[in-house]
């Protein structure tokens, strides 16, 4: 069965958590990269909301100006199940690009 791969990008995120993805069904995530697009060091939080409780991925981690922080690596997945929301929040207002990369509807 073929698989669906999807990208769900977010452009200058801040302080205020931004919605990247909401599953509607099982789904992998198999990369999530957070670009510091400014000058100076930034820390950032990466989480999945389940409906009730934020599950950190990443909390308060710094990224150097300029630099991009790999979340998921070296052959790490992460599923998620319908419903399941990623999230990402700075502490910095609009520092951050992120780029989330997922396969769709994950079969039996």
């Amino acid at each position: 069965m073929a698989q669906n791969f999807r990208r769900y990008i977010a452009r200058n995120v801040g302080t205020s958590s931004v919605t990247l993805h909401t599953a509607n069904s099982y789904d992998t995530l198999i990369g999530i990269a957070v670009a510091n697009t400014t000058s100076s060091e930034i820390k950032v939080d990466v989480f999945i909301n389940d409906g009730s409780n934020n599950y950190y991925l990443i909390k308060s981690a710094p990224i150097q100006s300029g630099g991009t922080l790999q979340i998921i690596d070296g052959g790490a997945k992460y599923v998620i199940q319908s419903a399941d929301i990623v999230k990402v929040v700075s502490n910095t207002a609009s520092s951050c690009d992120v780029w989330v990369s997922a396969v769709d509807a994950i079969s039996d």
